[in-house]
């Protein structure tokens, strides 16, 4: 009996471990997820940015004001689709919606910190100063790329649609036998970049978001200092139609 109970044990700890190792190696695949690349007709009306090991195709509506929009997609997200609701609810601004790299026409590979980095050099080279007023707007994946970036950059605004405290946290919600915290290469730890945000911050939750659990875009909220996070519920959306009911876009506009 000791001997097949240890048998028993040593195959179940040999696929406990072949599955951690999946888990591994499979991660980048289940956190991005690009979209193909457009047509060339499509790809030419891109603006272009070299950036390290990349050049960043660029969806973008120029024009000289002082007021800019930079909009980070989700993971599954051609941010092209929504020029046309951005460049009608802030006519008076330029628009700049960023493919990550390995999406759409941009070059390269797509890691937490990869990304990071081209954010930094798009509103370095292309927003900022020429546009000093700059809305940043980020959605799921991209709420990470924008909290990071407000907290380094002087933004006027930041709107975080369905985001999340950090990945890890809703990692380990999904995958709760798993050392995730060792295995994950991207953490993606708004909570951490929370504080360090002065700008204007508008919170967004979906009602019935199967994706980001509100649970982890409530503490994200919380991670903010008082007074700079508003938090807005929208009823009757999931994670991925919510963008339906740009309502919440209104609120920017007015404050």
């Amino acid at each position: 009996m000791p001997r097949i109970f240890v048998i028993s044990l040593a195959v179940a700890m040999s696929i406990y471990l072949v599955l951690c190792l999946g888990l591994y190696l499979a991660q980048r695949s289940l956190i991005y997820h690009p979209t193909p690349s457009a047509s060339a007709e499509a790809a030419a009306g891109k603006l272009k940015l070299a950036v390290t090991g990349a050049e960043l195709a660029i969806t973008a509506h120029q024009q000289k004001s002082e007021n800019a929009l930079i909009y980070f997609g989700g993971n599954m997200e051609d941010v092209a689709w929504s020029l046309p609701l951005f460049t009608k609810m802030f006519p008076d601004y330029a628009i700049y919606l960023p493919h990550y790299r390995g999406y759409s026409d941009s070059t390269g590979e797509p890691s937490e910190s990869a990304l990071h980095d081209d954010a930094l050099a798009l509103f370095d080279k292309l927003v900022y100063p020429q546009h000093p007023h700059v809305v940043v707007v980020g959605r799921s994946l991209g709420s990470g790329v924008a909290a990071r970036l407000a907290s380094q950059r002087p933004i006027a605004k930041l709107v975080l649609i369905t985001p999340f405290d950090s990945i890890l946290n809703v990692a380990q919600g999904k995958f709760p036998l798993f050392p995730i915290n060792w295995l994950l290469k991207d953490k993606f730890e708004s909570w951490r970049y929370a504080p360090q945000i002065t700008a204007p911050t508008l919170v967004v939750a979906a009602s019935h978001d199967q994706v980001i659990p509100y649970a982890n875009t409530e503490r994200l909220y919380k991670s903010f200092n008082k007074n700079v996070a508003t938090l807005k519920l929208i009823p009757n959306t999931n994670h991925d139609d919510i963008m339906a009911e740009p309502s919440y876009l209104e609120w920017v506009k007015t404050q």
